[in-house]
């Protein structure tokens, strides 16, 4: 096969499901909302099953929920028929994916959940399967032409209950009113837990920051510039707001034979560049790169200037690179 029907046929793929999630778009209805808000009241846990390629797609979405505020454990059927449906507990939801809505392994779970009073939602394109019969709420999936060359295997199907999947768990985000600093508690690490890292956790503070008044002396500047081993020194009022800062690059150009009769004031760069605690540190290094600076004084809020720490460039490498 040629190089072009290689990717001629790629781009026919990603039609076909593009048409799927189209059709899918278009479909949903209250039913959406009823789910995302039976969820959102959940005490327990959302289980969410399936059965062969379903059971993937089941398993990334409870990986999502979990991981933006709605605890949920995947579980697959056949498991739970063997002795896993105590997992379940009436405080539960279960939502169960499949694309038939008619696979033998669910009937077990669907007779434990109907038995045991368990708000079911039920993600099928058959709308006479017996999953959307028993479901306390079901999701129609649109019939779509599967993206497979033979038209067999799950394609468009599966990329429609992922969607579907990406839109309730975003949905549940939004009505639980889910932040950014919820986010990181669930991803302390790996690259995301880095790009999570907020300035206030890794500022220098107190007596480590390289702060001057704006009527000390260029000695004094000078002193503190070395002592600190920032490269910048910040110049605040007697309000204790800064109002400049100073770096080596401003004593290198300001040094002449009057450098030492002048104040800190007279040599400084007003208004400096600020960041608040709460920022992430990639934000700290976007400006400092994009400003060509390699130090920020950080505050307790935009309007605040008055500084409470201070990031260097170094800090930012560390942890993001």
């Amino acid at each position: 096969m040629k190089k072009n029907a290689i990717i001629s046929n790629g781009i026919k793929v990603i039609d076909t499901e593009l048409k799927g999630i189209k059709k899918l778009y278009n479909s949903i209805d209250k039913n959406f909302n009823d789910a995302v808000r039976t969820l959102s009241k959940v005490r327990g846990r959302v289980i969410v099953t399936g059965v062969g390629k379903s059971g993937h797609i089941a398993s990334k979405i409870s990986s999502t929920m979990s991981s933006t505020g709605t605890p949920s454990q995947y579980c697959s059927p056949t498991d739970m028929s063997h002795g896993d449906l105590g997992i379940i507990s009436k405080k539960d939801a279960l939502i169960i994916i499949s694309n038939s809505g008619k696979s033998n392994e669910l009937a077990d779970l669907l007779n434990f959940a109907k038995k045991n009073s368990i708000t079911v939602i039920g993600i099928s394109s058959n709308v006479n399967s017996e999953l959307i019969k028993s479901s306390t709420i079901s999701l129609i999936i649109p019939n779509s032409k599967e993206a497979c060359s033979i038209g067999l295997a799950p394609t468009t199907s599966t990329t429609m209950a992922l969607v579907i999947g990406d839109a309730l768990c975003v949905s549940l985000m939004k009505l639980k009113k889910f932040k950014v600093s919820d986010y990181k508690k669930y991803h302390p690490g790996g690259a995301l837990g880095m790009q999570l890292i907020q300035v206030k956790e890794v500022m220098h503070t107190k007596s480590k920051m390289p702060i001057v008044r704006d009527n000390a002396s260029m000695k004094t500047v000078v002193i503190e510039m070395t002592k600190k081993s920032f490269g910048h020194v910040g110049v605040k009022d007697n309000n204790n707001k800064l109002i400049g800062v100073i770096t080596d690059g401003d004593l290198r150009r300001n040094m002449n034979e009057k450098f030492f009769k002048h104040n800190a004031k007279k040599i400084m760069t007003s208004k400096p560049k600020l960041i608040n605690k709460e920022s992430f540190i990639l934000d700290a290094l976007n400006i400092m790169n994009r400003n060509k600076i390699t130090c920020l004084f950080v505050t307790e809020n935009v309007r605040n200037k008055t500084p409470i720490g201070i990031i260097h460039i170094h800090d930012c490498i560390r942890y993001t690179s």
